[in-house]
C-alpha cells in the first residue's frame, strides 16, 4: 500500500538555495569592498591597525631618549641619593621626644618631583610616538563603536572559536618569534663582551652603574630595531586581513547599490511614470498648435506662435514613429494643417526640445511654414 503511495503521489519540498552558497547569504566574497563598505567599517572602528608597530616605535624611541639623557638622569638621581643619605641624621634626631615628620614629608615630596621630572619626557614621547604610529597607519577618526557593550561578546561559542581561530594561531607564531629575537639578540651580544661582566666587581660604583646602563640600553635599542621586523610581518598581515574581512558578495553589492542609489526597477517605473506624465502634458498642449511638421513618417514636430506673448515660435510636442503618428492623428482631429519638410522635421526633431524656442538659424524655414499655413487658412 505504501508502495503504491509512493509510485503515485510526488513529494515537493520546498528549499532555498542559499542554503548551499559559501560564506552565508549571496554566495561567496569574490568583490572588492566599495568606498562605503570601508567608510562603514572605518566608523565602526574596524581598521587595519597593527599594535606591534606601535610597540617597536615607541621601545625604539624611549631607548633612543634614554640613550641621549641617561648621564644626566644619572646624575640627578646620583644628587638624589646624597642628600636623602646626608639628611637621614637630622631625620632620626628626637625634639622634644618626637620625630619631625615634615622632615621626612619634605624629602618624600622632593623624591617625587625628582622622579616626575626625571619621568615625565619618557611619558610625553612614549604618548606622542604612539599617538603618531597610529595615525600614521589609519589616520584620525575619533569612533566610540569599540567600546559600545556587546553582549554577543559573551558567548562562549564565539570565545571557543577566537581562541581557536587564524588570527590566534598568527598571535602565537609571532609571539614565539619575538621570543626567540630576543634570545638571539641577547645571547649574541652577551658573548661578545663577557670579558666586561667580570670586571663588574672591581669598579666604582658609579662605573658599574654606568656600564650596566649602556649594556640595557645597548640591547634595548637593537631589541625594538630588530622588532621592526616583527612589526612589518603583523602589519602586512592586519592589512589584508582587513581586507579579506571587508569583502563582499555579489549580493551585498546589489543590496548597498539599492540603498544608496536607489532600486533600478523602482527608479525605472519612476521614469516611466514621468515620461507618461510628460507625454499627457504634451497631448494635451498639442490642439493648440499651428502646424504639424513632418517627416513624413519617422519625425512629426507641432509648433506654436503667439505673437502677442513672444517673439518666436515654440514647440509644444514632438515625437518619432509611432508618437509621430500619434501626433498627426491629434492633428487631423483638430483640423491642425499637417506640412511634410524632411529636412526641418529632422532638424527641430534633433535639436529643439519640447517647451523650447525655435532657434534663429531656423526662423526663415520655419516662418516660411508658417505663411504657408496662414495663407491656406486665410483662403479658408
Amino acid at each position: 500500500m505504501i508502495n503504491e503511495i509512493l509510485e503515485t503521489k510526488s513529494i515537493l519540498v520546498e528549499y532555498d538555495l542559499q542554503f548551499f552558497a559559501k560564506d552565508g547569504p549571496g554566495g561567496e566574497k569574490t568583490e572588492e569592498p566599495t568606498s562605503k563598505k570601508k567608510e562603514d567599517a572605518r566608523k565602526k572602528g574596524q581598521v587595519a591597525l597593527s599594535k606591534e608597530v606601535t610597540t617597536a616605535f615607541t621601545l625604539l624611541s624611549l631607548f633612543i631618549l634614554i640613550r641621549i639623557f641617561y648621564g644626566f638622569i644619572g646624575q640627578i638621581f646620583t644628587n638624589t641619593f646624597e642628600y636623602i643619605y646626608n639628611d637621614i641624621p637630622e631625620c632620626v634626631k628626637l625634639y622634644d621626644g618626637y620625630i619631625q615628620t615634615a622632615r621626612y614629608r619634605s624629602i618624600v615630596i622632593h623624591v617625587l618631583l625628582t622622579v616626575l621630572l626625571c619621568c615625565a619626557p619618557f611619558f610625553i614621547t612614549g604618548v606622542v610616538v604612539s599617538l603618531l604610529a597610529d595615525y600614521i597607519q589609519i589616520g584620525f577618526k575619533v569612533t566610540s563603536e569599540p567600546i559600545k557593550p556587546k553582549f554577543n561578546k559573551l558567548n562562549p561559542i564565539s570565545g571557543m572559536k577566537k581562541i581557536f581561530s587564524v588570527r590566534s594561531l598568527v598571535n602565537l607564531g609571532l609571539s614565539i618569534l619575538k621570543l626567540l629575537i630576543i634570545f638571539i639578540i641577547i645571547y649574541t651580544y652577551f658573548t661578545g663582551m663577557d670579558y666586561s661582566l667580570f670586571v663588574l666587581y672591581d669598579m666604582p660604583l658609579k662605573q658599574a652603574i654606568g656600564l650596566m646602563g649602556t649594556i640595557v640600553i645597548d640591547l634595548g635599542i637593537r631589541i625594538a630595531a630588530v622588532y621592526m621586523i616583527v612589526a612589518v610581518i603583523d602589519l602586512i598581515y592586519q592589512r589584508k586581513k582587513h581586507h579579506d574581512d571587508l569583502m563582499m558578495t555579489k549580493q551585498e553589492v546589489k543590496d548597498e547599490y539599492k540603498n544608496t542609489e536607489g532600486d533600478p526597477q523602482i527608479k525605472g517605473k519612476q521614469r516611466q511614470r514621468m515620461r507618461e506624465a510628460s507625454m499627457r502634458r504634451m497631448m494635451q498642449e498639442l490642439p493648440k498648435a499651428d502646424v504639424v511638421i513632418t517627416n513624413p513618417t519617422h519625425y512629426a514636430v507641432a509648433i506654436l506662435y503667439e505673437a502677442d506673448k513672444y517673439e518666436a515660435p515654440r514647440v509644444i510636442a514632438k515625437g518619432s514613429d509611432y508618437l509621430a503618428q500619434r501626433i498627426k492623428d491629434v492633428a487631423k482631429e483638430n483640423d491642425i494643417e499637417i506640412v511634410e519638410n524632411k529636412p526641418l522635421a529632422r532638424m527641430l526633431y534633433a535639436n529643439v526640445e519640447i517647451g523650447d524656442f525655435v532657434p534663429p538659424e531656423l526662423y526663415k524655414a520655419v516662418a516660411e511654414v508658417l505663411a504657408f499655413v496662414y495663407h491656406l487658412k486665410g483662403k479658408a
